[in-house]
């Protein structure tokens, strides 16, 4: 697999890292350049350079270009999770982490020069107008949406707009012979941070969280609520993959697990000012056995509820260990539309335990440090993590705990470091599987739209052919699959791809949780409670 490690993996976990980096308040300043850089004879230096470049080079440069390397620069050499957000991304990262935008509500591809809806987001604006999967949006407002130059970006910023405002769309559905007529109101789109949220077995209920945004704990409780209503008495919160997001969110989510006055973390500053959080007494399941999912790429938010249920003996943790890591930024605006997030202060777990990883050697080594689990077997067994007896703490139950890197989970659950099965799922989480599966939902369109979900179920079936297709296509995109002793789970996947395009999202994660070996041990473990 290693050919694969090193070409994919990086890729895959510096995007979930630039998700997850963002931990804490936002502190926001209102200055320009000048004030920024000026004030004594160090920062005044910079200020002069630029200066000189602007007006004296003999070339023509983009003085703005500079800044931001000279931004980037500085904070590299700071730690691996203080970053540089420019204005193109801004707007963007933000819309992600408050968990909402104000626009149309769909999701769609540029497929065959024109705009193609996926599907219209579960609750949005679009969805109530009536839009549906495989509509062509072919003029928004009579300006026309199609040919070869379109844009992503453009085209997004012509769908959205201010809140309330009425756009009309020309749409072209598949089986229908007249252009369509839709005026849609534009009005707060969710963007939801809760994947998932069902009932395993009668008593054991599951629920996914794929970030920390502001709109988490509001949405986690709502579907606690119906599980405990479901019956559920046990509980699987999944954060698996998860990278994180606002500290405030990940503290709400513990509450609701953790008595009253049970401390959750605490966070310290360089000149050593501690600031502690503490559970309420309005959790809905202080009561009834937790388990957390977590993996490799669990980081920041996602190891704060894991830590801060560990160590108050509060379920067990499940899977493999965390990401490790342990630095709270906050967002300062720079004055010109960009922004930077900066490291301000460690958090740490009810014992104590800070589990960031060592960073002292460079951002480099510390993401290939990430890539060394791979090589010394902590994937598999985990009898290879290395842990220091100077960073060993004790729960108020007796139970052992490290810090120094990550959160070791109770239960272990090894990964499938096969090539062929890491390729299926590289390209199940970054998006290939789900432009191949809109390509042969466009195929026959006006059937599958028609489609129940029991239907579906009893109708479709991935066949060899198909599976021979998504390797030729995947095969054209520079990713390589070997399909030998993976072809059901291909078959499942792709399947489960199919049911969320059409269905939503519980129904991805229903389908692809059945043969997962982390869900069947949790659910053999509810059995014995």
């Amino acid at each position: 697999m290693g050919g694969y490690q090193k070409k994919y993996l990086p890729i895959f976990f510096a995007i979930a890292i630039a998700i997850g980096i963002f931990i804490g308040s936002k502190l926001n300043y209102s200055s320009n350049t000048t004030s920024l850089l000026g004030g004594n004879a160090k920062k005044e230096k910079l200020n002069r350079l630029i200066d000189y470049i602007d007006y004296e080079y003999v070339d023509a440069i983009n003085t703005d270009s500079i800044v931001d390397v000279t931004v980037n620069s500085i904070l590299e050499n700071l730690d691996p999770h203080s970053v540089y957000i420019p204005p193109s991304e801004l707007e963007r990262v933000n819309e992600s982490m408050k968990g909402d935008f104000v626009g149309i509500g769909v999701s769609f591809y540029n497929y065959n020069d024109s705009i193609t809806v996926s599907y219209p987001i579960a609750g949005g604006p679009s969805e109530k107008a009536g839009i549906k999967g495989g509509d062509r949006i072919i003029a928004a407002n009579n300006k026309p949406l199609t040919g070869v130059n379109l844009i992503d970006d453009s085209i997004t910023s012509q769908l959205k707009g201010k809140i309330n405002t009425l756009i009309d769309l020309k749409v072209k559905r598949p089986g229908v012979k007249n252009i369509l007529d839709f005026k849609v109101k534009r009005s707060t789109v969710a963007l939801k941070s809760v994947d998932a949220a069902y009932m395993l077995t009668d008593t054991l209920g599951y629920v996914k969280i794929n970030r920390f945004a502001e709109s988490t704990p509001v949405e986690f409780k709502s579907a606690l609520s119906s599980l405990k209503r479901k019956g559920a008495t046990q509980i699987v919160l999944d954060l698996r993959d998860n990278p994180g997001g606002y500290i405030s969110a990940a503290e709400q989510v513990a509450d609701q697990f953790l008595e009253d006055d049970k401390l959750i973390l605490f966070t310290k500053n360089k000149t050593g000012k501690i600031e502690k959080a503490f559970a309420s007494d309005e959790g809905i399941f202080q009561s009834g056995q937790v388990y957390v999912l977590i993996n490799e790429n669990s980081a920041s938010a996602s190891e704060i509820v894991a830590g801060a249920l560990q160590d108050n003996d509060r379920g067990e943790i499940v899977g493999r260990r965390s990401f490790g890591k342990g630095l709270v930024q906050r967002e300062m605006e720079l004055g010109d539309g960009s922004a930077v997030r900066l490291t301000i202060a460690r958090y740490y777990t009810p014992t104590g335990r800070s589990i960031q990883r060592p960073y002292g050697e460079g951002n480099q080594a510390y993401y290939e440090d990430y890539l060394s689990r791979y090589k010394n077997g902590e994937m598999q067994s985990i009898d290879s993590i290395s842990v220091a007896d100077s960073l060993r703490y004790v729960t108020p139950k007796g139970k052992i705990v490290y810090g120094g890197g990550g959160i070791i989970p109770d239960i272990f659950v090894s990964k499938d470091t096969n090539y062929e099965k890491e390729a299926i799922n590289y390209a199940l989480r970054t998006g290939f599987m789900n432009r191949f599966v809109f390509e042969l939902l466009e195929k026959n369109r006006p059937y599958y739209n028609k489609l129940t979900y029991k239907q579906f179920t009893e109708e479709v079936s991935i066949t060899d052919s198909d599976i021979l297709a998504f390797v030729q296509y995947t095969g054209k995109r520079d990713l390589k699959i070997r399909v030998r002793d993976y072809k059901e789970d291909l078959k499942r996947y792709i399947k489960a791809v199919f049911a969320q395009q059409l269905f939503g999202n519980t129904i991805f994660e229903k389908l692809i949780n059945e043969e997962d070996p982390a869900i069947q041990k949790i659910k053999a473990l509810s059995r014995e409670k």
